[in-house]
């Protein structure tokens, strides 16, 4: 047990696990060292603070020193930065910041919460003036004073992860016209690449504009406005940019102290987020934990999973036997009128990986349609093909989305199937749900694969279909083409007709059914297959194909 406990780094990470320490032993001497001034503040409220939708700076600090330090009698040291760690000694060296004075400090355990630092590549122009970066709050401060002050018409966000979109949200709500720029070729690395289309549909919808799969070559000054250049040769010109290009492991100190760091830059940590050396532990978002459903080492820069992280070091330095499971990086965003939420893998981290999977997808409304204003959303399920074990979720819509993503993460972190999901007995009123949550029509559509009541195709098989053997059908009715549009080389033959259309079919071909959202492709499949016809559903219907579509 510590007797004398050092947290280095405040925030998510340190501030819980100093309360946390306390919380456990009254008697312990706890100190808390924090570069900064602020050892506790609201950095997923940065962006909104810039729009002015949170309108209060005070509103963002979680609590101040003093406040902290009266509640918990802890030791609060602001402004001050360790700079080196003795292990061999058990001491640290301190530098006060305002002073420039340093000092040692003597430790029985220590707790890393270093957090991370936004990327800033050593681009031409980089450090030229009106390009910000945004982490804390003296960031927001900078950026927020430019836009009171000096009134920009236009801005750039260099990636387009959670904080750049969510700061292209921001900005247009002050009136700024806002372009992103992103080296992937898609938005929200965490959902794939179909699913992001709908959000990028949605951002030329609130006039933002998209440069995708193109990196940022340079940035100079033409006639006071920022001119960026992309590695294709595109120029944009604004009044600011922001770097959103993401973050990096503030790993330097234990890397100087020889703990042992990963492959991704991280501090390699136990499940009782133990460091190689055993009187120092490690959290947040500099850290590389299990992935719970891989088993694989990841970094993940969440608040949750950070806040949990801290409570079992401190358990753990205060002589208790704690274990972090893993994380799931289960996430929720706004933007514009959208919710993009995802929890457990992706596809492309489960190809990295080289576990197999399988996919479903459904479009559901968010209570039920004869209750006003319902909004539809978009689910991916990826599931196990042997056990039908939930791998991983993705939705995209508006209200409700929270609420589904978060019954998905428990689902997946009770390592339930997608049976299970066709079981679960979610609440029910009209205003809230339908009596076949979202949840559950997810469960029966992906059950319906595992079991072989429907065999499907999805949206990024069909570049590769033989159009002579293998024929779509559209079962739409004739105003909803006219309407929404079609796949070039379908035959219309709605569902109502199909079956007493069936001879004009030819039983040599195969045929791939499909409809707007899946449930009247999936009935079109149903009737083919009993009649004799090869047949494949497309899943997801042609919602989920057309937003792909280029």
């Amino acid at each position: 047990m510590a007797k004398k406990l050092l947290i280095i780094g405040g925030v998510a990470g340190g501030a819980t696990a100093a309360s946390r320490a306390r919380r456990i032993d009254e008697a312990a001497e706890i100190i808390l060292f924090e570069r900064g001034e602020y050892i506790s503040f609201a950095n997923c409220g940065l962006p909104y603070y810039i729009g002015k939708i949170i309108k209060e700076r005070e509103s963002l600090l979680v609590t101040t020193a003093a406040a902290f330090k009266a509640r918990y009698n802890i030791d609060i040291r602001p402004f001050s930065e360790v700079t080196e760690i003795d292990r061999n000694s058990k001491e640290v060296m301190v530098r006060e910041i305002k002073t420039g004075k340093s000092y040692k400090e003597s430790y029985d355990k220590i707790i890393l919460s270093p957090g991370a630092e936004p990327v800033r590549p050593p681009l031409e122009g980089i450090n030229i003036k009106n390009i910000y970066s945004l982490r804390s709050i003296p960031d927001s401060d900078l950026i927020k004073a430019h836009v009171d002050e000096k009134n920009p018409e236009s801005a750039v966000i260099i990636g387009g992860g959670f904080i750049g979109l969510e700061m292209a949200e921001n900005l247009v709500h002050r009136g700024i016209k806002v372009t992103i720029i992103e080296m992937l070729d898609q938005v929200m690395a965490p959902v794939d690449y179909e699913m992001a289309s709908m959000v990028h549909a949605h951002l030329k919808e609130k006039g933002v504009g998209l440069i995708l799969g193109d990196g940022v070559k340079s940035f100079s000054m033409s006639e006071n406005q920022v001119k960026v250049i992309t590695g294709k040769g595109v120029e944009v010109k604004c009044d600011m940019v922001i770097l959103s290009i993401g973050i990096r492991a503030e790993s330097v100190l234990a890397r100087n102290t020889g703990l042992n760091i990963g492959k991704r830059g991280g501090i390699v940590v136990d499940s009782g987020m133990r460091t190689s050396d055993p009187d120092i532990y490690a959290v947040g978002d500099a850290v590389e934990i299990r992935d719970y459903v891989s088993g694989f080492p990841v970094m993940t820069a969440l608040a949750g999973p950070a806040n949990k992280q801290a409570r079992i070091a401190a358990d753990n330095a205060m002589g208790r036997n704690a274990k972090f499971r893993g994380t799931m990086g289960t996430a929720v965003a706004k933007v514009f009128d959208l919710v993009v939420a995802s929890t457990g893998n992706n596809e492309k981290s489960l190809k990295q990986n080289n576990l197999p999977y399988l996919v479903s997808y459904t479009h559901s409304g968010s209570h039920a349609g004869y209750y006003p204003d319902a909004e539809m959303m978009a689910i991916k399920l990826i599931f196990s093909p042997g056990s039908g074990r939930i791998l991983g979720a993705q939705i995209i819509g508006g209200k409700g989305v929270d609420k589904r993503i978060d019954v998905l993460a428990t689902a997946i972190y009770g390592f339930m199937t997608v049976d299970d999901l066709e079981e679960l007995e979610l609440a029910y009123a009209p205003p809230f749900s339908s009596a076949k949550d979202p949840v559950n029509i997810a469960g029966f559509v992906a059950s319906n694969i595992l079991k072989g009541d429907v065999q499907t195709v999805n949206w990024d098989d069909l570049k590769g279909i033989d159009s002579e053997d293998e024929i779509l059908i559209d079962l739409r009715d004739k105003n909803e083409l006219d309407e929404s549009g079609i796949i070039e080389g379908a035959i219309n033959i709605p569902l109502s007709e199909l079956r007493e259309r069936l001879p004009e079919l030819d039983r040599t071909k195969s045929y791939i059914p499909f409809c707007a959202i899946g449930l009247r492709g999936y009935l079109g499949h149903r009737i083919l297959v009993q009649n004799g016809f090869k047949s494949r559903n497309l899943s997801g219907g042609y919602k989920t194909y057309k937003v792909t579509a280029k």
